[in-house]
C-alpha cells in the first residue's frame, strides 16, 4: 500500500527549495545591478576645471602697499595658494601676464601681454618660476588680455575655464573689459570671471563688477581670504534646494521643469525636474557656485524669480511661490466632440497661456482665468477661479448637429442670430452640397448663393434652431 500522505510533504519541500532558489537569484542581480550603477557612478569623472591667472605686471605694482610691494605680497601669496592645490585632482593651471616686457616710459605698449605659462598637468612649479621672475615695469591692458586669453584655453568639450584677473589699476589702453568678458562668456569660453583688485579704491568696484565677480583687497589679510574664496568657488560645486510653496508656504508643489540662466549671459546651465526625494523633501541639487543664476519654474503661466547667488560650501535653500490647482475641461457626454480645444489666458489678459484640450486636466497657477472654448459658436467662460490643490471643472452644454444640404457648391456663411443682429462664425465649404456642424445650442441663420448664378438676387437664406443632443437638416432648396 502506497503513503499519500508523504508525497504532498515532497512537493512542498522541493516548492520551498525552488522559491529560496529564486530569491538568491533575484537577490543575486539586484546586487549586480546596485554595484554596477555605483560603479558607473563612481566612474564617472567630475569636469576638468582649467584656471587660468592674469597677472598685473604693470608699474604701478611696483608701489608698496601694507607690508612691502604689491608685487611682493601679491606673488607669495599666490605662489602659497598655488602649493597648496598642488595634488588636487581634475585641476589645471596656466598663467598670463600682462605689463612686463616694455617699459611705460618708453611707450606705452598696449600688446604687452604673453601667455607665460600654458595648461599642463604639472604646471605650478612652472608658474612659480614665472611669477618669481616678474618685474613690473608696463601699462594696464585688461581688455586686450582678456581678449588673447580666450586662446588660452584648447578645446574640450566637458571643461569648466575660469578666469582670475589680479591687478591694481584700471585699464589704461581705451579697451573695454566688460564688453570682451561678456563676449567670452556668452560664446561659453569661460564662466564669468572673478577679479581681486589689490589696494584699489573702494569707488573702483563698480568698474570691475561687469568684468567678473569682484573681490575687493584693501589689505594683505583681505587679498589672502579674497583668494582663498576665489579657488574655493572655483573648484568647488555646491549643493542647493529649492523649495516650490504652495498657498500656505509649505514646500509641497513638485514635478515641474526648473531653468537655471546665466544672470549676465542668459545661458542656460541646468534644467531640473523638480522632485520630491524619499524622504518627503525637495531634491537636493549639484550647483556651480560661480554664476549667478535666474531660475524660471515652468508653471503655467511660467514663475521667473532673478539673481539666486548660490554661496559655496554650504546647502542654500530657495523659496519660490508656486501654488497651483487643476483644470478639468469637462467633455460633455454623447457628444461629437473629439478633438475641442480651449484657449486659456489669464483674467483680464490677452497672452495665451495654454491650448487645453477637453477631457484634459492641467494645473495652472492659483488665481483667475478666462476659457476661450473653440466651439461653434466660441464660447467664453470668464474668472475661472483655480484654488490651492483644488479640482475646477469646467463644463459646457451638450452640443447638438444642424446639416446643410444645397443642391449645388456655392458660397455660404453660418450666422449665430442675437436679436436683430447677426454674428459670423463659419464659412461653409465650397467645393461641398452637404455639410455637418457641431454647434453649441442656439439660434443659427445660414446664407448661401449658388456658384453658377451670377445675381445677387439669387442669395437664399434660412433660420433653425439647434438643441442639446438634437439633430436638424437645413435645406437650402
Amino acid at each position: 500500500m502506497t503513503n499519500n500522505s508523504s508525497k504532498p510533504l515532497h512537493n512542498r519541500k522541493k516548492h520551498l527549495v525552488i522559491i529560496k532558489m529564486k530569491f538568491f537569484q533575484s537577490l543575486l542581480f539586484f546586487i549586480f545591478i546596485s554595484c554596477s550603477l555605483f560603479a558607473q557612478k563612481a566612474d564617472e569623472k567630475p569636469p576638468l576645471t582649467r584656471i587660468l591667472f592674469i597677472f598685473d605686471a604693470s608699474n604701478s605694482m611696483n608701489g608698496n602697499w601694507q607690508s612691502d610691494k604689491k608685487i611682493k605680497i601679491a606673488r607669495k601669496l599666490l605662489v602659497e595658494s598655488l602649493d597648496s592645490l598642488q595634488f588636487e585632482q581634475n585641476l589645471q593651471f596656466a598663467l598670463r601676464i600682462y605689463g612686463h616686457q616694455t617699459n611705460y616710459m618708453h611707450h606705452q605698449d598696449c600688446e604687452d601681454t604673453e601667455l607665460a605659462v600654458p595648461f599642463g598637468a604639472y604646471s605650478i612649479p612652472k608658474i612659480k618660476s614665472e611669477l618669481y621672475g616678474i618685474r613690473p615695469k608696463g601699462t594696464t591692458l585688461i581688455a586686450y588680455s582678456l581678449e588673447k586669453a580666450a586662446g588660452d584655453f584648447p578645446p574640450c568639450a566637458d571643461c569648466r575655464n575660469i578666469i582670475i584677473l589680479i591687478t591694481d589699476g584700471l585699464e589704461e589702453c581705451n579697451g573695454d573689459p566688460c564688453a570682451v568678458s561678456l563676449a567670452l562668456q556668452e560664446k561659453g569660453i569661460i564662466l564669468k570671471p572673478f577679479v581681486i583688485g589689490v589696494g584699489l579704491d573702494v569707488h573702483f568696484k563698480k568698474t570691475f563688477e561687469c568684468v567678473g565677480n569682484y573681490f575687493d583687497a584693501a589689505n594683505e589679510e583681505t587679498f589672502k581670504k579674497a583668494l582663498g574664496v576665489v579657488i574655493s568657488q572655483a573648484l568647488n560645486s555646491t549643493t542647493a534646494q529649492v523649495n516650490l510653496l504652495d498657498i500656505d508656504g509649505n514646500p509641497n508643489e513638485t514635478n515641474v521643469n526648473m531653468t537655471f540662466y546665466d544672470n549676465h549671459t542668459g545661458k542656460i546651465h541646468y534644467n531640473f525636474v523638480h522632485t520630491i526625494n524619499n524622504k518627503g523633501n525637495p531634491d537636493t541639487l549639484t550647483l556651480d557656485p560661480v554664476p549667478i543664476y535666474d531660475i524660471v519654474v515652468h508653471t503655467i503661466p511660467p514663475v521667473k524669480k532673478d539673481s539666486f547667488d548660490i554661496a559655496p560650501g554650504i546647502h542654500n535653500i530657495f523659496g519660490i511661490d508656486a501654488a497651483q490647482g487643476n483644470m478639468h475641461l469637462v467633455t460633455p457626454l454623447n457628444s461629437n466632440y473629439k478633438n475641442l480645444d480651449a484657449i486659456i489666458r489669464k483674467d483680464g489678459e490677452m497672452q495665451t497661456l495654454n491650448v487645453q484640450k477637453f477631457g484634459s486636466t492641467v494645473k495652472y497657477l492659483v488665481g483667475k482665468y478666462d476659457v476661450e472654448v473653440l466651439s461653434l459658436p466660441r464660447i467664453l467662460i470668464e474668472d475661472v477661479k483655480i484654488s490651492q490643490s483644488h479640482t475646477t471643472k469646467v463644463e459646457i452644454p451638450r452640443p447638438g448637429i444642424a446639416t446643410v444640404l444645397m443642391n449645388s457648391i456655392g458660397y455660404g456663411s453660418l450666422y449665430v442670430q442675437k436679436g436683430n443682429k447677426l454674428e459670423w462664425i463659419y464659412n461653409l465649404t465650397e467645393s461641398s452640397t452637404k455639410e455637418s456642424l457641431t454647434l453649441q445650442p442656439g439660434n443659427y441663420r445660414v446664407v448661401f448663393r449658388a456658384k453658377g448664378a451670377k445675381a445677387s438676387i439669387f442669395t437664399t437664406e434660412k433660420s433653425f434652431k439647434v438643441r442639446s443632443g438634437s439633430s436638424i437638416a437645413v435645406k437650402l432648396f
